[in-house]
């Protein structure tokens, strides 16, 4: 068994998207190679509806799959082909977007005034691009949760995880979706597939990832070797190759999202909500957003 270094240690930076959302990015929108099959992660964690409301209205996605998370408060959402729904706490959309479809997501308030979530951009591999777009909805009752005998919590959304298996099926690059708290104090390994690449996003609570068993030093600076690494609320973690990560969580504990995913090593051609192999491929969905023929050629 070995141990996955830390590679990068980011933390998360204050993006407007939609019609002027205010949000947290964690990567995204640069050279996500270190994260393929993952494209973006969105904090959308706000406490002010003024921040919030005005939502993400009308856009085209094609060639991706987004996967919303809420943890409080609902997203309320729309699309070209008649959906309508809400995505409540706790629950998950994995959206595959396929060869194109034009939707909305306007965010709502709990009774407290809180917007609490994540969405996630995973890429699609070439030969499921134009694939028919579909919708995965996850209510939260469906997410198998598993308490290890530390106490350690696991709410597993997608992959196989401590003998159970994600609802999400049927993703193209394996990956496995988990939220993890772990109790103050505990240290705690979790399994990673070897050949995926894999980063942990903290939201809760503190603590540090290590790159070996055992008591380790806590360094300052953040490289690629170091013993461990602290964290707390919306910091990523980065990891490099191996088939586990150790956590040891802070006096509070400490609470994150695990996600792995099989690289597709593919050339990425991306532009706002669209991101396909080639600049050809990109300009003609660009090309068929100007004249109004998105979803008909979605549709061939």
């Amino acid at each position: 068994m070995s141990i996955r270094p830390v590679k990068n240690l980011i933390k998360s930076r204050p993006t407007l998207e939609g019609a002027g959302v205010h949000l947290r990015r964690a990567f995204g929108f640069g050279n996500t190679s270190d994260f393929d099959p993952f494209l973006l992660l969105d904090d959308f964690r706000n406490d002010v509806p003024a921040e919030y409301l005005a939502g993400f209205p009308w856009h085209p996605h094609r060639g991706i799959e987004t996967i919303t998370y809420v943890l409080a408060g609902k997203v309320e959402h729309g699309d070209s082909m008649g959906n309508r729904g809400s995505i409540d706490s706790g629950d998950i959309q994995w959206m595959t977007a396929g060869r194109g479809i034009i939707h909305q997501e306007m965010p709502k308030g709990d009774p407290q005034g809180r917007m609490h979530g994540f969405q996630l951009w995973a890429n699609l591999p070439a030969s499921k691009k134009m694939t028919a777009p579909r919708y995965q909805e996850i209510k939260a009752p469906e997410i198998p949760i598993v308490t290890d005998d530390d106490g350690t919590e696991a709410r597993i959304v997608c992959g196989n995880f401590w003998g159970k298996k994600g609802p999400v099926e049927g993703i193209a690059t394996d990956p496995t979706y988990i939220d993890v708290t772990v109790p103050p104090g505990r240290r705690k390994t979790l399994p990673v597939e070897t050949t995926s690449h894999a980063f942990a996003y903290v939201f809760a609570g503190s603590g540090k990832f290590s790159n070996a068993s055992g008591p380790q030093p806590v360094p300052t600076e953040t490289a690629q070797g170091i013993k461990a690494v602290e964290v707390d609320n919306r910091s990523l973690v980065l990891f490099d190759s191996g088939d586990e990560v150790t956590v040891e969580a802070g006096p509070e504990g400490i609470r994150f999202l695990l996600v792995s995913g099989r690289p597709l090593q593919e050339p990425v051609a991306w532009h706002g909500p669209i991101v396909m192999n080639t600049q050809a491929e990109l300009r003609q969905a660009f090309e068929d957003l100007n004249r109004g023929t998105f979803l008909d050629a979605a549709a061939k």
